[in-house]
């Protein structure tokens, strides 16, 4: 079974998008970790704040539209082409 690029890249985003919202509003509620200081390099202008939660999302959205659709166009190169039976 064969992957669609396009979907899989389209779910990892808006799983990425809601993952690194949810995230920071955690962090805001229950305290700050390690966690955000990866983050902070990584996306500039993010921070655990409401505002770095809205500035967050779209960073988050476009590296999971990238590496779900590097996944999937990966996992297709290696699946054997399905054959009509």
């Amino acid at each position: 079974m064969r992957l669609s690029v396009k979907a899989l890249a389209l779910a990892a985003a808006i799983l990425c998008g809601v993952g690194i919202f949810a995230m920071t509003w955690w962090l805001i509620i229950f305290g700050q970790g390690g966690v955000t200081v990866f983050f902070t390099r990584l996306y500039p202008g993010y921070c655990v704040s409401p505002l770095g939660s809205i500035i967050g999302i779209p960073y988050a959205f476009v590296d999971g539209l990238i590496f779900g659709a590097l996944f999937a166009w990966l996992y297709n190169l290696f699946v054997p082409k399905e054959t009509s039976a």
